[in-house]
């Protein structure tokens, strides 16, 4: 097969987009397969017309790449395509209307608060921090509205921390979220949808460094600690492989996901975020699952990339 796989764009996530591209190019490479990298900018569709590919990958993060514009310009030029319709990425990228649908779902969902950055500018930034404390208490987690990577995300701790945080946040975004800092077991349960159905990966566990599984101890190596398979009860394991399954299906998701959750010390597990085009880099946590089961994958993408059809 020809091979487009999609990597790079304009998002603060370019980089590390970039480097999922070349790791999943040079797998299916690897498989024999012809594979032609794309950088995503201006240029995309007359680059792809000249390559003339069987099926395009996108492995773009951030904004465009996941907010389902990116799917949305590759259906309309005709392209088969790896991954969710833009209709479920745009819901799972906004991670409030996520939080709204894991909730309708029946999974726990931390209490937040959503504040876009002009009601922060026009009510008074003082008294709705003030009242956001009250409301949440702390420590509380700032981060923006959607996006990846822990991009943005500041765990405050005191009050004298927040109005930096909401800085922070709303540089990478319009809309900030604004939720308690939860303590426990933070995992990761991939999701892949092939053609035996919807099923699990390994679970992932993740033990950062410090508070907050952030861009650094993502894509730095020795930052982090992972387990694989989670160092977790076979009960909990469950658990959580059902509430990602439950999120993957109740999303309208497609091929691959990855759903974040973290369980407490009482062992209630609380949905984070889903992921619709998780990393693909050393460091990643699909990588690592997809390991973990004993798969390869370049195979696995190879076979999302010819079941298109079926």
């Amino acid at each position: 097969m020809r091979i487009a796989v999609l990597a790079g764009g304009l998002s603060a996530e370019r980089e590390v987009s970039l480097r999922s591209g070349r790791r999943v190019a040079q797998a299916l490479r690897n498989k024999g397969q012809e594979v032609f990298e794309v950088d995503v900018d201006a240029d995309l569709l007359p680059e792809l017309r000249k390559i003339n590919p069987d099926v395009v990958l996108p492995l773009v993060h951030g904004q465009v790449g996941e907010d389902g514009s990116l799917r949305e310009v590759l259906d309309v030029a005709g392209y088969k395509t790896v991954g969710s319709p833009s209709a479920a990425a745009r819901i799972a990228f906004e991670k409030p209307i996520a939080n709204q649908v894991a909730a309708a779902a029946g999974v726990f969902v931390p209490k937040s608060i959503v504040l876009p950055q002009e009601a922060f500018k026009s009510l008074g930034a003082p008294a709705l921090l003030d009242s956001a404390i009250s409301s949440i208490g702390l420590p509380m987690v700032v981060k923006p509205s959607h996006g990846g990577s822990a991009l943005g995300a500041t765990v405050v701790k005191s009050a004298e921390e927040l109005p930096a945080a909401m800085v922070t946040a709303f540089s990478y975004g319009s809309v900030v979220l604004m939720q308690p800092y939860l303590i426990g077991t933070e995992i990761a349960v991939c999701v892949l949808e092939d053609k035996s159905g919807v099923k699990t990966l390994p679970i992932v566990e993740i033990v950062p460094d410090h508070d907050l599984y952030d861009y650094d101890c993502r894509y730095t190596a020795g930052m982090t600690e992972f387990f694989v398979p989670a160092r977790i009860s076979n009960e909990i394991a469950n658990q959580a492989n059902e509430i990602a399954i439950r999120m993957h299906k109740a999303l309208g998701l497609k091929d691959i996901s990855r759903t974040d959750l973290i369980i407490d010390g009482a062992g209630n597990i609380w949905f984070l975020e889903v992921n619709i085009n998780p990393g693909q880099t050393e460091t990643s946590l699909f990588p690592q699952a997809v390991n973990a089961a004993g798969l390869d994958l370049g195979e696995v993408f190879l076979d999302l990339l010819t079941n298109l059809d079926q």
